[in-house]
């Protein structure tokens, strides 16, 4: 990929972690651990940086997630974390997920980019698994903004692209 690409890239990826960081921080405490609301805030914030590391990895081969997380995201039985992840816990896994972004994309090659990802169930591109995971954080965010907007009337703004260090 092109210079111009690769920057247009980050900056589109970047402003939806922006966005995936502003909801993550917007939410107030009794509704982060509230178990009973289905879909728990915190753990729609805990799968879209799962995802998001693991896309970024390109493979299931070596991924590990940091520590305290795990691989359970991954049990088809839809296994929960046995725990509610701290609001710290996910925005240090957050700020893991954003360099590692970063680094992906600053390095990406034309024949990288165009290489296909061992992954059973997507049939892509690393370039278009790129986009993929970028509509999944985007996606996610629209579905904390949402519960924010229903749960206190307010969301945290759109990011139209990530400023600073580009």
């Amino acid at each position: 990929m092109d210079t111009t690409s690769r920057t247009a890239l980050w900056r589109q990826f970047g402003a939806a972690i922006d966005m995936l960081d502003s909801a993550l921080h917007a939410c107030p405490e009794p509704l982060w651990g509230d178990r009973t609301r289905e879909p728990q805030f915190w753990y729609l914030v805990y799968h879209t940086l799962f995802y998001l590391d693991l896309y970024l990895s390109e493979s299931l081969d070596g991924f590990s997630p940091p520590p305290p997380f795990t691989l359970t995201e991954l049990d088809p039985a839809g296994v929960m974390p046995d725990r509610v992840h701290t609001r710290e816990e996910l925005a240090r896994y957050l700020q893991h997920g954003r360099a590692k972004c970063r680094a992906r994309i600053e390095a990406l090659t034309p024949e990288e980019a165009g290489r296909r990802v061992p992954f059973d169930w997507l049939d892509l591109s690393f370039g278009e698994l790129l986009v993929y995971n970028l509509r999944h954080v985007q996606h996610g965010v629209a579905q904390l903004n949402l519960i924010l907007r229903q749960e206190t009337g307010s969301a945290p703004p759109w990011i139209a692209r990530v400023t600073g260090g580009d």
